[in-house]
């Protein structure tokens, strides 16, 4: 049985610092995780440095789909993989990881949003995805009966879920036995460079000689992306989540709509959000990349809404600081977890249709609710990429709220990116040059 959501356990992982490594991992979220856990298994020395907490952040506070419906292009030939990693890692964890198939199902009220459906369907049937479409009466059946105004729907009954919070710590039990080091508590202050090439980095315990580095912060990638003099258009935007007690098992997919996504959960409760709603908190970087966003804003395609200054501490509050010495606190020790409060107005909107949806299950109470920051990028896919300007350094971030179910799969290509092997996959649409190159941006879809 899961609690509702709480932080993985307080400090379990403590190694101690080594001094020299093949590979420094900054960021213990699911995708420094997974690039770790590859990376061992490749034979390399490995190091993943946690400010805070392994998986504090969006990786224990998204929603638990592993999905290929609805991805960029792109995306999609990763996602399948990561898909198969994930069913791979559970079996080897003898099902702690407790990734279950109950398909993603993305519901229409209109012929014109059933009609956007067709045409990510016609584009991505090609690369072998099992989605298909569903008239309203096989959408309700799909649902378990519930009540609502659906046309039709979208429908991939090979997607999956996890408990986010369970699945990434038992990633990292996991790396921790291919022989990476995991230090939680350990901030990564700046890179170590010697002739413009990174040859370790400064933690605030000491130094660690490496000549390879991901850089997987999350939140945080472009303020330490900024120390270093490397600009990308990465904003964050706070996402709120919320889970009922338990509950009737009646809806056994995961399933969205314009206002409210809702899935099951391992201890018999409902996760539940607002759909594509989120708050983006005004900041320096807010400003200084409004032109990059303005082309995805005028699109009318995603509920943001603006809210008053980032509160202290964040990376982009008015107070947090754009540089800082190698011997000085940095930003990341002041802010160990990024714990932003949820919006409770839109936990009780969410619940409140959920329980109109299924009016026969009785009482929906409310067991917990908690918002994460997710790191975006104006055209809605990430960056995975070497830092040009930063020989040695490869960021992996703005993973637009897929970070979680892909996660698998970028680690493993991050893993071979590190040892200079093909990665298997084309990754030109997430390169850093395409935000200096004057290309033009393409938004990935918003389904």
């Amino acid at each position: 049985m899961t609690a509702p959501f709480r932080l993985p356990p307080p400090d379990p992982y403590r190694g101690t610092l080594p001094d020299t490594v093949d590979l420094a991992i900054i960021g213990g979220g699911v995708i420094g995780i997974c690039t770790a856990l590859f990376a061992a298994r490749a034979g390399l020395k490995v190091a993943v440095l946690e400010k805070g907490r392994v998986a504090a952040e969006q990786s224990s506070r998204n929603w638990g789909w592993v999905r290929v419906q609805g991805r960029d292009l792109a995306e999609i030939p990763i996602a399948q993989e990561a898909q198969d990693l994930w069913q791979a890692l559970d079996a080897e964890a003898k099902g702690r990881i407790d990734v279950k198939q109950v398909g993603v199902t993305y519901l229409a009220k209109t012929e014109k949003e059933l009609a956007g459906f067709q045409g990510w369907l016609d584009d991505a049937r090609p690369l072998g995805v099992t989605s298909r479409l569903l008239n309203r009466a096989e959408t309700l059946e799909v649902l378990g009966g519930a009540q609502g105004d659906w046309v039709g729907a979208l429908h991939t009954p090979t997607d999956m879920k996890a408990e986010p919070w369970v699945a990434v710590p038992e990633l990292a039990r996991m790396a921790e036995a291919e022989g990476a080091v995991i230090v939680e508590g350990c901030a990564v202050r700046a890179l170590d460079r010697t002739g413009g090439a990174v040859t370790g980095v400064i933690t605030e315990a000491g130094r660690i000689a490496c000549d390879q580095v991901v850089l997987a912060g999350g939140a945080w990638s472009s303020l330490f992306l900024k120390r270093h003099g490397v600009n990308i258009p990465q904003l964050s935007v706070r996402s709120t989540a919320m889970a009922t007690r338990p509950l009737p098992q009646v809806l056994p997919t995961a399933a969205v709509d314009d206002k409210l996504a809702m899935r099951p959960r391992a201890d018999g409760g409902y996760t539940l959000a607002p759909a594509a709603f989120s708050e983006l908190f005004l900041g320096r970087d807010t400003f200084r990349h409004l032109a990059r966003y303005l082309p995805l804003a005028l699109t009318g395609e995603f509920d943001v809404h603006l809210r008053g200054p980032q509160p202290r501490g964040y990376p982009d509050a008015p107070g947090t600081p754009r540089n800082w010495r190698d011997d000085e606190e940095s930003p990341f020790e002041r802010m160990r977890v990024l714990d932003p409060a949820p919006n409770m107005g839109k936990a009780a909107e969410v619940k409140r249709r959920f329980a109109a949806a299924y009016p026969d299950m009785g009482e929906v109470d409310h067991a917990d609710a908690w918002a994460g920051m997710i790191d975006v990028l104006p055209d809605v896919v990430p960056v995975v990429d070497h830092v040009e300007a930063l020989p040695g350094l490869i960021v992996a971030t703005g993973m637009c709220g897929h970070g979680f179910g892909i996660g698998p799969g970028f680690g493993r290509i991050l893993a071979d990116m590190v040892q200079g092997r093909d990665p298997g996959h084309d990754l030109s649409r997430f390169s850093m040059a395409r935000f200096s190159n004057g290309s033009r941006l393409r938004p990935g879809p918003n389904i």
